[in-house]
């Protein structure tokens, strides 16, 4: 079935829940026929002997499927927060929406105040003070190990909750924060690309990766580009609403176009260019295993993921002369030191300096 309007969702009703420790969505069928015919088929489906019915995996595309609305307080979640904190919690996502932040960061918010939240058991969250938050923080960087990163992930929605949510402006002045490590970017060489090309054979894989490569875009911009918005007129590519609610636009590479009309006339997408197997746009998740999978192939074994890709987009083209801030631009940087970032990995003149150790 490859058109989501084919899907008799209207055969089904579901129910989101936390199922063995996973949030799932059960299916219950008006026949069992009709569930071996359309639910069996789906990716992460599973029969529960006991329950006596489907279920699938809780994520976007199985809720647009099945007509559901998409929830940040899944029955799951709710299950692990007391009854006593489960009010804050809503207060908290309502605010996040009202304030228009993206889904991926609500969802991360939510995960991290959850936390605190699930530890917290009966006592109320408003009546914590910053020398309790001091505590939980140092459990959760001594006994849990977080990372910086994770760490100040954490801080910041709990922050957020007590200064925005609850107006106690300045509540985190007593809260010293980890310093973060500086990370330099992970770059493919443009030999390990041009292999990584080369031995991914799989239309629509190829071309994701040559659109990620060859246009500096992040995996939610691939998955999220529309038909519309590629000119092939005047060769440039809208990005839309991409991180920081931005619009902007990149250069549509002239070696791509011809492998993008033969790739249109193959799949011939509806609306995404690229599209998963119920119409929609395709997974981020998805994305990244055609980035991992064409990775073990071509024998490359630099830790990064798909934005690898993205770094590797704009330290060859800091390689080639290309100025910054033109770069800045492509990438959608609001920052330039965000940009500057490149220069230490791929600084020319440095890596042209000879070691006294080669001169003996």
């Amino acid at each position: 079935m490859s058109d989501l309007r084919d899907f008799p969702f209207n055969l089904f009703t579901c129910l989101p829940l936390r199922h063995s420790g996973n949030c799932r969505i059960v299916v219950e069928c008006l026949t069992p026929e009709d569930g071996l015919k359309y639910v069996s088929p789906l990716v992460g489906a599973k029969w529960d002997g006991m329950l006596k019915r489907w279920h699938v995996p809780d994520n976007k595309t199985y809720r647009r499927l099945f007509r559901l609305k998409h929830e940040y307080l899944t029955p799951g979640i709710l299950g692990t927060v007391h009854v006593v904190n489960q009010r804050s919690l809503k207060n908290f996502v309502e605010f996040l929406e009202l304030s228009a932040y993206s889904h991926h960061t609500i969802r991360t918010y939510v995960n991290e105040f959850v936390q605190l939240l699930s530890i917290l058991k009966e006592i109320s969250v408003d009546m914590l003070d910053s020398k309790r938050l001091k505590s939980y923080f140092l459990y959760c960087l001594r006994t849990l190990n977080l990372s910086e990163n994770t760490l100040h992930s954490r801080m910041n929605a709990v922050k957020f909750y007590f200064e925005q949510v609850l107006r106690q402006p300045g509540f985190f002045l007593e809260i010293p924060r980890p310093k973060k490590r500086v990370i330099l970017p992970r770059v493919i060489s443009v030999e390990e690309v041009r292999r990584l090309f080369v031995l991914t054979t799989n239309l629509k894989h190829n071309t994701m990766l040559k659109v990620c490569y060859g246009m500096g875009l992040r995996v939610s911009e691939i998955v999220c580009l529309r038909i519309v918005d590629i000119s092939s007129s005047d060769m440039r590519v809208f990005i839309r609403n991409a991180k920081g609610k931005k619009d902007r636009y990149v250069n549509l590479p002239v070696s791509l176009l011809d492998q993008l009309r033969a790739y249109f006339k193959t799949f011939r997408p509806k609306i995404y260019l690229f599209e998963g197997q119920y119409e929609g746009q395709y997974s981020i998740r998805s994305a990244q295993k055609v980035f991992e999978q064409a990775m073990l192939r071509a024998k490359i074994h630099v830790e990064t993921g798909i934005h690898g890709l993205r770094h590797s987009f704009a330290t060859h083209l800091l390689e080639q002369g290309t100025d910054i801030r033109f770069i800045q631009n492509l990438l959608g940087h609001n920052d330039i030191r965000t940009t500057l970032r490149y220069t230490h990995v791929t600084d020319i003149s440095l890596q042209n300096i000879k070691s006294p150790l080669d001169r003996m």
